[in-house]
């Protein structure tokens, strides 16, 4: 199978890479000056193992590839960016007959619960996958991954349930690339638990890393709030402990990445991409919890400030932890 990483920056460059260096094909797509550094220099992926330069096809747009039935295509971009990624990539011709979204598998591979509903209506085929991988890219062409001795684990079901022998080829392909992939029946459980760890991005996007007291209690609150809201909506998902087993097989060196590892929306504020992902991490909590009547005030704050952060292109953890608590508390 040839990999099409739609995305290959932080998590897609790390997959990229570590498929690449097992060898299986692959192909990058991305944009901007983080494309013309991949076209021109090579993807520089660093692990705690060393820096390697990949020298990978890469692409801007769909219509420089021809796309074949052993192509999986796997989405790593931001949910935010997910709808024009899918309306492109979903309509492309496929070598032997039909299109993309008729014969190709596409793997989601992000952050969020929203991109599986985006993509199953312009796609039969599609993946599930959640990702725990620690890595960073804030500069065009570069990506570090800090796991070790494996770069990340990616549990991978169908969508909405279920597995196949799809599941289990790419699984198979990802474990002989120094990234375990447990094959699951039921991903989005998976998924909605790594849904509530990452509602403390925006916490870390604003304010910084979160170490003093009162960064650590706002973020417990954070997650305490989306946990209520996924009670009530009667969302199964996976508990603190099954998460930490997970962690336990995988070590972190912050060595191996700048800023000792900041978290995707950080890094989305550092690179002044103009947007974040928090409508679909503390936005999920607020929308669940204004259809079954729970109030998400905090959640609804972080989900505000983050998009001004973004939109005004404010530095990354620019805002004393102290104020943010005042305009939450000004809010509720």
């Amino acid at each position: 199978m040839r990999y099409i990483i739609i995305g290959a920056g932080a998590v897609g460059g790390s997959i990229g890479g570590r498929l690449a260096e097992s060898g299986h094909d692959v192909v990058l797509v991305a944009r901007g000056a983080h494309h013309l550094a991949l076209r021109d220099h090579g993807l520089r992926l660093t692990t705690p193992d060393g820096t390697r330069v990949h020298r990978l096809p890469v692409v801007e747009r769909p219509d420089e590839l021809d796309l074949s039935p052993d192509d999986v295509l796997l989405l790593s971009v931001k949910t935010q960016d997910s709808t024009a990624a899918l309306d492109t990539w979903a309509a492309r011709p496929v070598a032997g007959g039909g299109t993309a979204g008729q014969t190709l598998p596409l793997i989601c591979a992000q952050n969020g619960v929203e991109s599986e509903r985006l993509a199953l209506r312009r796609f039969r085929h599609v993946y599930a996958m959640c990702v725990w991988l620690p890595a960073t890219h804030v500069e065009p062409g570069v990506v570090s991954a800090g796991g070790t001795p494996y770069t990340g684990t990616l549990h991978i079901g169908r969508y909405p349930s279920g597995t196949d022998e799809t599941a289990a080829r790419i699984a198979a392909d990802l474990e002989k690339s120094r990234i375990l992939a447990p094959v699951v029946p039921d991903a989005m459980r998976w998924k909605y638990g790594k849904l509530v760890a990452n509602l403390a991005n925006a916490v870390e996007a604003v304010t910084g890393r979160i170490l003093g007291d009162e960064a650590r209690d706002l973020a417990a609150r954070t997650l305490a709030e989306g946990r209520a809201v996924l009670d009530a909506a009667g969302v199964d998902y996976v508990s603190g402990q099954e998460q930490e087993e997970v962690r336990s097989r995988m070590s972190f060196d912050p060595y191996s990445v700048p800023e000792g590892g900041a978290g995707s929306s950080w890094q989305s504020l550092s690179r002044g991409t103009g947007t974040i992902e928090s409508d679909y991490l503390n936005g999920e909590i607020a929308l669940l919890g204004r259809s079954h009547g729970v109030p998400t005030p905090i959640n609804e704050t972080l989900q505000r400030v983050a998009n001004t952060f973004a939109r005004e292109r404010r530095p990354a953890g620019s805002l004393p932890v102290t104020e943010l608590l005042r305009i939450i508390d000004a809010g509720a």
